[in-house]
């Protein structure tokens, strides 16, 4: 976690302009709320980093108390919101039962431990809270992993977990009826070093960021000559697939009655 840290720490200040994905997303998930009604007095943008969703959450709820968390202290100096926590977020530091809508783009890929990370969500919502979040799904950058599983078997692109294994995750912390989507989004370079230019510039801790001298120059052209073959229309395709999920914490009194009930039975 902290070479994630470190990571978007350095990618901070130039994070937003290289950040076309991630700024989609968060309009995208932003946009969903206006199907979802519930109780907004204090909302918690988790993972807020610089900003790219606390923006258009402000404009959605100008008498809600938006609080922007993040573990890169950095990135938080670039975010504008008034009220900002620098923390880990599977160590929240908020009282139970105190947050409306927990809201969270594209962080949950980089926590290694959902099952924390949906317990403390879970602890911090109050009864109907709302759970609300986008994450990357395994077929993620499926092009660069191809590319690279010619060359060796080493890992060299992040993995991300599954929509179905989250939802069980989020049923597991105490979550009601999780609902899971996935749609896939594709940015196209001219070159695969632009990508990689583009994946270290965000933060995004691919281990194919690594400079060529490291990894060995003639692996390097070989896996580019490997990902010259999706190129199509004269660009190459950098996919990524995007989950998205939410659900609602069940009123915590009646499910501590209803565990007694049965054990009773």
């Amino acid at each position: 976690m902290s070479q994630v840290r470190t990571a978007f720490n350095k990618a901070s200040n130039d994070y937003e302009d290289h950040a076309f994905l991630q700024k989609e997303v968060a309009t995208r998930l932003d946009q969903k709320l206006n199907i979802i009604s519930s109780n907004s007095a204090v909302i918690l943008d988790l993972g807020a980093g610089t900003g790219l969703l606390s923006q258009q959450l402000e404009i959605r709820f100008p008498d809600s108390k938006i609080i922007a968390l993040d573990f890169a202290q950095n990135s938080l100096k670039n975010n504008k919101l008034a009220n900002k926590i620098c923390a880990n977020a599977n160590h929240l530091p908020l009282a139970d039962n105190s947050v409306d809508i927990v809201i969270s783009s594209l962080m949950m890929q980089w926590c290694p431990d959902l099952k924390q990370l949906f317990s403390e969500i879970h602890r911090v919502l109050k009864n109907d809270g709302l759970i609300l979040f986008s994450t990357f799904g395994p077929d993620t950058l499926k092009e660069l992993k191809k590319s690279w599983s010619v060359v060796d078997n080493e890992v060299h692109v992040n993995t991300f977990t599954d929509m179905h294994d989250i939802g069980d995750q989020m049923l597991g912390a105490g979550f009601q009826s999780p609902v899971m989507e996935m749609e896939t989004l594709t940015l196209t370079y001219q070159t695969v070093t632009d990508l990689l230019r583009d994946l270290k510039a965000i933060g995004a801790q691919s281990v194919g960021n690594r400079s060529k001298s490291l990894m060995g120059k003639n692996k390097f052209k070989l896996m580019v000559e490997m990902y010259e073959s999706f190129r199509k229309d004269d660009k190459l395709p950098a996919t990524y697939e995007v989950v998205y999920g939410h659900a609602w914490v069940r009123p915590k009194a009646s499910f501590k009655a209803q565990k007694i009930e049965l054990n009773n039975s």
